[in-house]
């Protein structure tokens, strides 16, 4: 039945084209039938003249005797007879005879004439009649092939049609079901804030208990120690000697600093990329030296921190750091290089041991993300910053916060001193926190929000770098802003651009936007250099080894750049 229809289908414009042939023949032949209708007989007419211009000619050449027609003969008797006035002799009759045929012959010449051009204006006429029908028979085809197109067409809107409403019900399906998922993602959110705040408290708690049965401990060991001293007194036992006796009391050991750093005299100046890596699974927020300059700390949103080593101008991998809890915002290694402290959005700092794949400790309290963690130069202290407005100061021996700080706005990073912290905030201020006493001894506002603060080592000089797209530095014996660096096309791409010293305090480098370095000459204010290539998105941080000879970068696209 299928093939008959098809069949059908296929056959019936070939009947159509022949009933088309017959009807343009039929009208061709009606078209050229009356063109000649009019020729025809006018053509007859010339014809029958011509043959009586003929016979006449005959008769005019014959003899006069024999022109001479029988009396009873009709008209030509009465025509050839002289009358009595006269009549013309048979010369004459020749001579008028001749008139007629010169007469007839130009009839017949200008009625040939006619013949031809109407013969050639039939043929033209033929000819367009041709071209026409041809040009007819060509748009009838094309008639033809778009009526099958529109009616394939058709189909397939049709087809298309019943797609959208099919696509249409599984759409409304699918967003009744999404509906339902963000309700119930909705609901678990609410809950595991709910689980997260009651594990913060509950550690907040354990906290307060455990800072309780140290300072009640730290008492008991005060009294032993006054106990102690009494005795000492009695014996006459030196001070020194008791402090060797009860070296890790509280109140009678020393704060113990690390090792002093030898820092380069003079830094050089990078001017080339040596190595560029695709170091983690996201983009990498912060990058750090250790003090041997060879060996090199990043952390990135994937949660992880890797060590490298930096070896003949290339970057080797050492070892991968887990157990973060949330994206890795700051980096820090401490003095001694056998530690790395992180802070990470998971409201929390954590400490590695170099060696040790997993997390030591982590330093819980914050109740918002922790933007900066940072180690004093005492041994087994560190500070970290976090945008619940506060400052924290841990003592890492025991793992718990000696010291609890309210910075009044949000705190993008922090630096320490001896006795000093700095902190830059959201509310465009840097404030100065005395580690030995309880308030703010001094402000200073910059303009704009502080991305980061990079402290000499002489601690004598701060850089800040801002959402204003500057970077100043501060003179800190006279707590004044010293120099202001600006450069066309310098531009902080986030909250947490870094921006640091050189070892040497000569040069300021911070990255940009659109991936390149910028590096002013700190005594002079002069943009110095400007470096282009590895990076295709915004530098987030910068470091520079202590030993001046190379410095790293890293970026929003995954890479960690090594110049020299």
């Amino acid at each position: 039945m299928a093939g008959s229809e098809g069949l059908s289908v296929l056959g019936a414009p070939a009947i159509l084209w022949k009933l088309h042939i017959v009807r343009q023949l039929r009208q061709r032949d009606r078209t050229q039938k009356a063109l000649f209708q009019e020729l025809v007989p006018a053509y007859n007419h010339l014809l029958e003249k011509a043959e009586l211009l003929a016979t006449f000619s005959e008769k005019l050449q014959l003899e006069p005797s024999e022109a001479t027609p029988a009396p009873h003969k009709g008209s030509w008797e009465e025509e050839s007879r002289p009358d009595s006035a006269g009549v013309s002799s048979p010369a004459t009759l020749k001579e008028k005879w001749q008139e007629e045929e010169e007469g007839l012959r130009l009839v017949c010449g200008e009625m040939a004439y006619q013949v031809v051009e109407k013969s050639a204006a039939l043929s033209t006429q033929q000819l367009q009649l041709e071209e026409r029908q041809d040009r007819l028979a060509a748009l009838e085809a094309r008639v033809v092939q778009l009526q099958e197109a529109r009616a394939q067409q058709a189909r397939q809107v049709e087809e298309q049609r019943v797609k959208n409403v099919a696509q249409r019900a599984a759409y409304e399906d699918l967003r009744v079901r999404t509906g339902d998922q963000e309700a119930a993602l909705r609901r678990l959110q609410e809950e595991a804030s709910y689980v997260l705040e009651g594990l913060v408290q509950l550690k907040a708690r354990a906290a307060t208990e455990r800072n309780l049965r140290l300072e009640r401990r730290e008492r008991a060991n005060q009294a032993r120690v006054s106990q102690e001293l009494k005795k000492a007194a009695k014996r006459t036992v030196s001070i020194s000697d008791f402090k060797k006796r009860r070296g890790h009391s509280i109140g009678g050991v020393p704060e113990q600093r690390y090792q002093s750093i030898p820092v380069c005299v003079a830094a050089r100046l990078p001017v080339q990329v040596q190595d560029v890596l695709d170091a983690h699974l996201s983009e990498v927020n912060a990058v750090c030296f250790g003090p041997n300059s060879s060996l090199l700390a990043t952390g990135g949103a994937d949660r992880l921190i890797h060590l490298w080593n930096v070896v003949g101008g290339r970057l080797e991998a050492n070892q991968t750091l887990e157990g973060a809890g949330g994206s890795i915002t700051s980096v820090d290694m401490d003095p001694s290089g056998s530690q790395v402290l992180a802070a990470t959005y998971n409201q929390a700092a954590q400490l590695w041991k170099v060696g040790e794949a997993h997390s030591k400790e982590t330093l819980s309290g914050h109740k918002d993300k922790v933007t900066a963690a940072k180690f004093k130069l005492t041994r087994h202290q560190a500070v970290t910053g976090s945008r619940d407005r506060t400052v924290k100061e841990w003592d890492l021996g025991r793992a718990y916060c000696s010291r609890t700080i309210n910075v009044l706005s949000y705190c993008n990073d922090v630096v320490c001193g001896d006795h000093i912290i700095i902190s830059g905030h959201n509310d465009q201020k840097i404030r100065f926190w005395d580690s030995r006493g309880p308030c703010c001894t001094q402000v200073i506002p910059v303009q704009s929000r502080v991305t980061s603060l990079s402290l000499s080592h002489d601690q004598l000089h701060l850089l800040s770098c801002s959402r204003d797209d500057t970077l100043k530095v501060i003179d800190l014996r006279v707590s004044n802003i010293r120099q202001v660096f600006r450069a066309d096309g310098f531009k902080c791409g986030s909250d947490w651009t870094k921006a640091v010293f050189s070892p040497d305090r000569r040069y300021a480098v911070a990255g940009s936007w659109d991936g390149a370095l910028y590096i002013w000459d700190v005594d002079t204010g002069k943009l110095e250099s400007t470096l282009r290539g590895p990076h295709c998105a915004a530098v987030n941080a910068v470091a520079w080894c202590y030993s001046g000879s190379h410095m790293v970068s890293v970026d929003q696209g995954r890479k960690v750049a090594l110049w020299h």
